[in-house]
């Protein structure tokens, strides 16, 4: 009989790159929807990809409630974490994302320690680690770092998190001892799309395509693809030597004017749309007063935010594509999708 999975938040990127993976090892695999309205077209899109989709089954939970957790993890042996939110703007409470992201941590890992589970893998974020630091930030980031949440370049999305993470480790190792947990820490998670039905991190190559975006901002990102995001998922579930630790899946940095050269020559039919002339950062600063998806970017302009991986290609053995065949795959994809 195969090992039964459960991966919540199973309509987003990296969980249906992690589900695909999953199905292709021979795992049998739940997921949880915060409606059950969803399941035939999330369906839909992964059997495109593998039919063996077909036969995963949905358990509606929210990370707001406790209904429908305690069935989410009935006989499942592992347990990952993917469910958090990622909005494009900020909420003007930042408590509307920190609430659900650490409770909801809290509430999937009781249940799965209630329900005998084995291990919990729980998708975190180099926003956990490496923020709140200022200009006394680290050159290259490592899993022996922790953000500091009260620091001064943080968003409601970088403190909740740092929040979620250190009360997922609190937990574990006090009332929740026993269970198993490993935390994988992306950077910015760029790749393939799977449906027209696209992650926020893919804004990145979405703006600078979309002949919407009037120049290029002093900003960059570490960047990781999300397949290598999902291997570093599976190996933390299968190896014993990963239990108890946090992993970054990261791969290069890219500034955004590296990566709109490297979309202009890959796809110069979009040389017109891809915008070439730079932006100050007065005026970033003064779209985001009145364009909110901006105001998360104000705190990064000029700053360079590596993270190593070596931890994870040594422990978990992934070999990460480079950032520039993250940023290329993820066009691709969002071409022939028509979202661009």
């Amino acid at each position: 009989m195969a090992t039964r999975v459960l991966v919540t938040g199973a309509s987003g990127f990296v969980a249906q790159h992690l589900i695909l993976q999953l199905l292709a090892k021979g795992y049998e695999v739940r997921g949880t929807l915060r409606s059950l309205k969803r399941g035939d077209e999330v369906k839909a899109v992964l059997a495109k990809h593998d039919p063996r989709a077909n036969g995963i089954t949905f358990v509606e939970a929210d990370l707001s409630s406790d209904a429908g957790w305690a069935d989410a993890v009935k006989d499942c042996v592992f347990v990952h974490h993917v469910a958090s939110p990622f909005p494009a703007v900020h909420p003007k409470d930042e408590n509307d994302l920190i609430r659900p992201a650490r409770e909801g941590a809290l509430r999937v890992l009781k249940a799965a320690k209630a329900a005998g589970v084995k291990r919990v893998v729980m998708t975190s974020s180099m926003a956990a680690i490496a923020y709140g630091h200022g200009d006394k930030r680290a050159e290259i980031s490592d899993e022996t770092m922790w953000s500091n949440p009260d620091g001064p370049d943080n968003t409601p999305y970088t403190k909740s998190k740092t929040l979620a993470e250190r009360a997922a480790w609190d937990y574990v190792n006090g009332e929740g001892r026993g269970l198993e947990l490993v935390t994988i820490n992306p950077t910015g998670i760029l790749g393939p799309a799977l449906s027209a039905d696209v992650s926020t991190s893919l804004e990145i190559p979405i703006r600078l395509m979309n002949g919407k975006t009037p120049g290029i901002p002093r900003l960059g990102f570490a960047l990781v693809d999300v397949r290598d995001v999902a291997e570093c998922h599976v190996k933390a579930m299968e190896l014993p030597e990963a239990a108890g630790e946090r992993f970054l899946a990261s791969e290069g940095f890219l500034w955004f004017s590296e990566a709109a050269e490297i979309l202009r020559k890959k796809f110069p039919t979009y040389d017109r749309k891809i915008p070439k002339r730079k932006i100050p950062d007065w005026a970033l600063k003064l779209m985001a007063v009145f364009q909110p998806v901006y105001r998360q970017t104000v705190t990064e302009l000029g700053r360079t935010r590596k993270a190593s991986n070596a931890k994870a290609s040594r422990i978990l053995g992934v070999k990460f594509r480079t950032a520039e065949d993250a940023l290329v795959a993820s066009a691709e994809s969002l071409i022939q999708l028509k979202v661009i």
